[in-house]
């Protein structure tokens, strides 16, 4: 099952468990929303809103609020000294399509617990005695490092340019 949603200005397809970056929408990480403006919402049959569908929503998961890379608009006018420079982000939000639903129906799922990272194992004494590295047996002395040039003073030569040579 599939549906057409817009959100942001933007039409977007979007099927269960997509994921897809939309324009900022409220929502903390873990929230759930629901777009309401569904354009198509197809399966075996498809139905066609005039504009939306009338009871179809779809319930999504906000995963993660961000920022889009940096776009810079440029503008010069030649012979004017005229030029105009700025930077824009645009602020996304990452979802979740959890459910696509039909005839006024509610979301049904809550958000997904977030997983739980796993401490690091710690290494057992066998596998510490292995992982062990011997110390050398003779440490090298370290090569002399090499005396600093002098300066140049001033009793060297100043350089002569072309002309001077031709006046000779």
């Amino acid at each position: 099952m599939f549906a057409v949603i817009k959100t942001g200005g933007k039409q977007y397809r979007v099927a269960v468990e997509d994921k897809l970056k939309v324009e900022k929408i409220a929502g903390e990480p873990g929230a759930i929303v629901q777009f309401g403006e569904v354009l198509v919402v197809g399966g075996e049959t498809v139905t066609l809103g005039t504009p939306t569908v009338a009871g179809a929503a779809v319930a999504a998961e906000v995963l993660e609020q961000g920022r889009g890379p940096k776009v810079i608009s440029f503008k010069k006018r030649r012979r004017k000294n005229s030029r105009r420079k700025r930077g824009h982000r645009q602020e996304l939000t990452l979802v979740r399509i959890t459910e696509i639903l039909t005839d006024g129906a509610k979301p049904t799922k809550a958000a997904r617990p977030k997983a739980e990272r796993k401490p690091k194992a710690e290494p057992t004494p066998a596998a510490t005695a292995e992982a062990t590295v011997p110390e050398p047996a003779e440490a090298k002395p370290a090569a002399p490092r090499a005396k600093a040039k002098p300066k140049a003073t001033s009793k060297t030569k100043p350089k002569t340019t072309g002309k001077a040579k031709q006046k000779k």
